[in-house]
């Protein structure tokens, strides 16, 4: 039996779910010292929200087509991501133009982030065990002080984002880069995201792979712990150590 050696985690949706669209604006509308009325912000939230405008959160209802070619290539460059983002945003005919930018500004603050419930529990027993760690994300964004921010980032060996090195999930080239990084063989290796297209295309490289529910984080309390099940002590698969522990 291949025993795991590492596990590889995607960000959003996996160890992090991002606010909801309401909650942005809102945020947004304050550093912007901007007021609305509450029926109004609802509305433009949700409108927001179907223009795909929030990383993180929904796909887009419809995509501009100015817009589509970027959206293919989001992940691979910062300036890219933004200007995606911002342009999505832009769908969406706000108070003034400065908040296209502080919704921007805000999905990158650790505040709009929430840890699933079960991370900060997985990721420690994973390292208790001598696991090596690592996150794979398709983002355009450092999000280094978000984890550090919740408390999670100790227990992480080592980080590959997409646009760090210009190219995104599903390409093989980035599950390589990042088991190089872990210092171990894909087939050594278990990547656990809530793409089945994206972070499921490890397996073509030789990963193990599990899904997890993209849900918010009070819907989704213990959809990471099936890892503990599947990784045991290093030089262990959990077969092994079940044995061991009961022997």
């Amino acid at each position: 039996m291949t025993t795991i050696k590492g596990v590889l985690f995607d960000f959003s949706g996996t160890l992090m779910r991002i606010e909801s669209a309401e909650s942005w604006l809102r945020a947004a509308l304050d550093a912007s010292g901007t007021d609305l009325d509450d029926a109004e912000i609802r509305r433009l939230a949700a409108a927001l929200e179907r223009a795909g405008a929030l990383p993180g959160g929904s796909s887009p209802a419809e995509l501009p087509g100015e817009l589509a070619d970027m959206w293919e290539i989001r992940d691979r460059d910062a300036a890219h991501h933004r200007a995606l983002y911002t342009g999505l945003a832009r769908q969406v005919p706000l108070p003034i133009p400065e908040l296209y930018d502080a919704l921007y500004e805000r999905s990158m603050a650790a505040d709009a982030w929430t840890p699933y419930p079960d991370a900060a529990e997985v990721l420690a027993q994973l390292h208790g065990r001598g696991i090596r760690i690592g996150v794979l994300s398709n983002i355009g964004w450092d999000l280094r002080p978000v984890l550090r921010a919740h408390g999670l980032d100790r227990h992480i060996d080592r980080f590959v984002l997409s646009y760090e090195h210009g190219v995104q999930k599903p390409d093989p080239k980035i599950f390589a880069l990042a088991c190089d990084a872990l210092g171990l063989a894909p087939s050594d290796v278990l990547m656990v995201g809530d793409d089945r297209t994206a972070d499921g295309a490890a397996t073509a490289l030789g990963c193990a792979y599990l899904p997890v529910d993209h849900l918010p984080a009070e819907r989704r309390p213990d959809g990471l712990r099936p890892v503990l099940g599947l990784v045991g002590t290093a030089g262990q698969s959990a077969d092994e150590e079940r044995r061991t522990s009961h022997s």
